[in-house]
């Protein structure tokens, strides 16, 4: 398959590669705010914080001006997220407090850790599958 100057590969134009990624990222980011809240399940007066649900997210990030995975990497730049702010973190307002105001229930955010391991999972095979059935066409033409 020969590229022209300017010319993306087919590959990078599939919807199904762009969502992998943001599951992944997604992921990632579940899994960073759950060892934060582990880190400060100690702290005097912290609330637990939680990310949106990947299907949430996703949606609400395809109704705006901002395309999954773009990415702004410069201050001017009109679209797209910051590095590392694709979702924000939200207090869990169902949180339960303890007697010194911490609502972190480690129970809860080992929970919440398995289900980020389980997404990054998911997109990782739906990648993988994609991309199986990527090359079985290109094989075939």
């Amino acid at each position: 398959m020969k590229l022209h100057e300017g010319e993306a590969p087919m590959f990078k134009n599939l919807e199904v590669f762009r969502i992998s990624h943001a599951m992944a990222m997604h992921a990632g980011q579940k899994q960073a705010v759950a060892a934060q809240n582990v880190a400060n399940s100690d702290t005097p007066e912290y609330k637990a914080r939680d990310l949106a649900p990947f299907a949430d997210s996703y949606r609400n990030n395809m109704s705006s001006k901002n395309a999954p995975g773009q990415l702004a990497t410069r201050a001017l730049h009109l679209n797209g997220v910051s590095a590392g702010n694709a979702a924000q973190a939200v207090v869990d307002e169902d949180a339960i407090a303890s007697p010194n105001g911490n609502t972190v229930s480690l129970e809860g955010e080992m929970l919440k850790s398995l289900d980020a391991k389980r997404q990054h999972d998911r997109a990782l095979a739906i990648y993988k599958s994609s991309l199986g059935i990527l090359r079985t066409a290109l094989r075939r033409s």
